[in-house]
């Protein structure tokens, strides 16, 4: 009997823990169809290491929108291009804010605080949102193409010396960090990094940045979802978030007190943190400063380096033989003179390779799962009622791969945004959408465009000569690590054969010469 009494005990205890620990923090919304889990897991370990994929295919069974259980959180997903556009767009002013996730928001921010783009919406994060856009609007953009020019000048410069003028297979992706980085810093703080003289500074911004990158990850981090997570040993990922927090603290604290030193001394240039502290009308803390200044060093290796890295690496391909022969005559038909060089860096005329632009941000998703919103009021989905405070989980790649919205959905097709309403509205959902949406897309499209004009002029981008330095081409396969926020390409070679090397050196030689001033 004794046995017995302890035995229903023990049931009874087991019962109510995992009826607590399988609780979530919101309730089942209804008439949203809902995804079966397990207990205390939810959907985690069906969703495993593919976040974006397995929601896509369920997507197919279970409709558009639905709502999982990762842990004890209650998540909606939309997969579909319509239905982001409902619910993103359409109601934007509801869908304003962020949830806090326990590793990147309690852990990795505990110091220097929130990037814009992670901050739950307040009055704070209204003010920095509205100086970084107005730092980052289109007009704006266009006085920092000097910039643009020196880094993708600088970039092209060693893979012309590291290429051995093309008789050497090279892996672009180090290269393509730092342009977009340096571009970023430059912007921020009104100086570069100069990878030959301080490698290493640059080398750790970008190892450090990648590492905090996963942190901010929906699908890499299962203790924000499972609470119990965070007291075990095998857990204790927060241990390496704060490594990671401390080792960015050194050298944002570095490079923000460079830049007062110079405004001190009077030898600073110009720059968006500089103007910042320099603006006696700023309504900006000390705060809100660094949150603008993590923001801009994130965020230059969020997209640009990724989109970048693969739309090389397509180019490299049989079909990418195609396009560039195609996108180079029509950088002739624009400029028949060779001026395109110079020309990319003040205007964006050449339709063709601006299509290439959208298909690269489309075709490869570098965030497949979009940073998450919390609704600020209740959103009506068909008939479902979503209320205030629920999360919700953009599945970008399922729906820049809906094909119910883009013809031959799974094709690189460069046309696609070239003759059909598919490039009106929002073209794609590489920047997010709404009124969360990326607020730098102009800065990192006119990046793009840009280094695409310059690389295509400058060489012919040919397959390695060996099959095992072949890009994996597929959006998500190519990524190293599967559950980072952002992909991080696996490594591959290109060959980088000069058009008209004598030419090509001209071009360099005077890009150097007009940008002296902003390495002095």
């Amino acid at each position: 009997m004794t046995l017995q009494t302890t035995g229903v005990a023990l049931v009874a205890v087991v019962y109510f823990i995992i009826r607590y620990l399988n609780k979530t923090d919101y309730p089942k919304i209804k008439n949203l169809p809902e995804i079966p889990g397990v207990p205390i897991f939810g959907n985690l370990l069906q969703f495993g290491d593919s976040h974006a994929r397995v929601a896509g295919a369920l997507a197919k069974k279970f409709g558009p929108v639905f709502q999982v259980r990762l842990g004890n959180r209650r998540i909606i997903f939309a997969n579909t291009f319509d239905s982001v556009r409902h619910l993103w767009i359409t109601n934007q002013s509801a869908l304003i804010s962020r949830p806090t996730l326990h590793t990147f928001h309690t852990v990795v921010s505990s110091s220097q605080g929130y990037t814009i783009g992670t901050s739950p919406w307040d009055e704070s994060c209204k003010q920095r949102r509205k100086a970084a856009a107005t730092a980052l609007n289109r007009p704006a953009v266009q006085s920092y193409m000097p910039i643009i020019d020196l880094e993708s000048n600088a970039s092209i410069k060693e893979l012309v010396e590291d290429s051995c003028n093309g008789t050497k297979d090279v892996d672009p992706i180090a290269y393509f960090q730092r342009f977009a980085l340096n571009t970023s810093l430059t912007l921020n703080y009104g100086s570069r990094i100069d990878g030959k003289v301080d490698d290493e500074l640059l080398q750790e911004i970008c190892d450090v940045e990648r590492a905090i990158s996963n942190f901010r990850s929906t699908s890499n981090n299962w203790q924000d979802y499972i609470p119990l997570m965070r007291l075990l040993p095998m857990g204790k990922a927060s241990d390496k978030a704060d490594e990671y927090r401390q080792r960015r603290d050194k050298y944002l604290t570095f490079l923000l007190s460079k830049l007062k030193k110079e405004i001190a001394e009077g030898s600073d240039k110009p720059c968006i943190t500089g103007n910042i502290l320099k603006d006696p009308e700023a309504k900006l803390n000390e705060n809100e400063i660094k949150s603008i200044c993590l923001t801009m060093v994130s965020a230059g290796l969020d997209t640009v380096p990724g989109n970048l890295i693969m739309g090389i690496a397509y180019l490299s391909s049989a079909h990418g033989q195609e396009i560039q022969a195609r996108a180079y005559s029509e950088i002739q038909k624009v400029y028949p003179n060779g001026e395109a060089w110079f020309a990319c860096v003040d205007e964006e005329k050449v339709p063709y390779v601006t299509a290439f632009v959208r298909e690269v941000l489309r075709f490869f998703t570098v965030i497949p799962i979009c940073l998450p919103r919390t609704s600020i009021k209740d959103i009506k989905y068909e008939d479902a009622v979503i209320p205030a405070g629920s999360v919700f989980y953009m599945n970008a790649w399922a729906a820049d791969f809906d094909e119910s919205h883009f013809k031959s959905a799974k094709e690189f097709n460069v046309e696609r945004y070239l003759e059909n309403p598919e490039g009106s509205g929002t073209p794609h959902y590489a920047y997010g959408a709404g009124s969360r949406m990326c607020a730098g897309s102009h800065l990192a499209n006119r990046e793009l465009y840009t280094a695409f004009v310059r690389l295509i002029v400058a060489f012919h981008i040919d397959p390695p000569k060996e099959k095992k330095d072949e890009a994996v081409l597929d959006c998500l396969d190519c990524n190293a690590i599967p559950t980072s926020l952002t992909t991080d390409p696996k490594p591959f070679k290109v060959g980088f054969r000069a058009r008209d090397p004598a030419k090509l050196n001209e071009w360099m030689r005077k890009s150097d010469e007009q940008t002296a001033h902003l390495m002095s």
